[in-house]
C-alpha cells in the first residue's frame, strides 16, 4: 500500500481547475467512513469543517468542543490544571468515542494527529485531510486569539516554528492534503471534494476505499 501511497501522492494534491464532483456522490462513496480534518491551529478545519459538513449532509462535530463538555471545562483550563499529557489522553479518548458515533465530519485539534494511537483510529474509520497553511497564513491567523495554550509564550513566532517543523512531517501521513489560504471558504471545500474523490478509489473486490499507508 505504501507503493500506492507514494505514486498518488501529487494527484493527492488538489488543483482549483479540477472539476468539482457531485458532493451527494461523494458522500455515498464515503459509506461508513467520516472526514476527520487535521492541520494546525489556525488552519480553518473548524470553519471549514461547517461548511464541509452542510455540503456533505453530514453532522459537524468539533473535537475541541466535545472535549470542553466532556471535562466541564475549557481547554485553557485543562490545560492549566492537570498540564498537557492529561489533556492529550483525554482528547485521545474522546476522539474514539466520536467516530464510533457514526459517519461525520471530524475537525481535530492541533495535537491530535501526532498521537499514533489516533491516527491508527482515524485510519480505521475515516479519512483524514490535512489542511496545510503556510507558516505566515498560520501566524496572522493565530494573533486573532490569545487562548491557544502552547502560544502563551512571550516567543509566539518561535514556538510555533517549532511546532511547524515538528508536526508537518506527521501531518504528511494523511491521506489527502489541502492547501488553507485567504480564499473563500467553499473554495477550499471544493478542493477538498476534489481530494476525497481521487481518495476513493476502488479496491480488488470492486468496492470503494480510501488509500492508507
Amino acid at each position: 500500500m505504501t507503493s500506492i501511497r507514494n505514486a498518488s501522492r501529487n494527484a493527492r494534491r488538489t488543483s482549483p481547475r479540477a472539476a468539482i464532483p457531485d458532493s451527494a456522490a461523494v458522500r455515498e462513496r464515503l459509506g461508513g467512513r467520516s472526514v476527520v480534518l487535521i492541520g494546525m491551529m489556525g488552519a480553518g478545519k473548524s470553519s471549514v469543517g461547517r461548511r464541509l459538513a452542510a455540503r456533505l449532509g453530514l453532522p459537524f462535530v468539533d473535537a475541541d468542543t466535545e472535549i470542553e463538555t466532556a471535562a466541564g471545562c475549557t481547554i485553557p483550563e485543562i490545560f492549566e490544571r492537570h498540564g498537557e499529557e492529561h489533556f492529550r489522553d483525554g482528547e485521545r479518548k474522546v476522539i474514539a468515542r466520536l467516530l464510533e458515533g457514526g459517519v461525520q465530519v471530524l475537525a481535530t485539534g492541533g495535537g491530535a494527529w501526532m498521537n499514533e494511537v489516533t491516527r491508527q483510529t482515524i485510519a480505521a474509520q475515516g479519512i483524514s485531510v490535512w489542511l496545510k497553511a503556510d507558516f505566515d497564513v498560520l501566524l496572522r491567523r493565530v494573533r486573532r486569539r490569545g487562548n491557544r495554550p502552547l502560544l502563551k509564550v512571550k516567543d509566539v513566532e518561535g514556538t510555533l516554528r517549532a511546532l511547524v517543523d515538528a508536526r508537518y512531517p506527521i501531518y504528511a501521513l494523511a491521506e489527502a492534503t489541502v492547501t488553507s489560504r485567504d480564499v473563500p471558504h467553499d473554495t477550499v471545500v471544493d478542493e477538498i471534494l476534489v481530494a476525497l474523490d481521487r481518495c476513493l478509489v476502488p479496491s480488488p473486490d470492486g468496492t470503494e476505499t480510501g488509500m492508507t499507508e
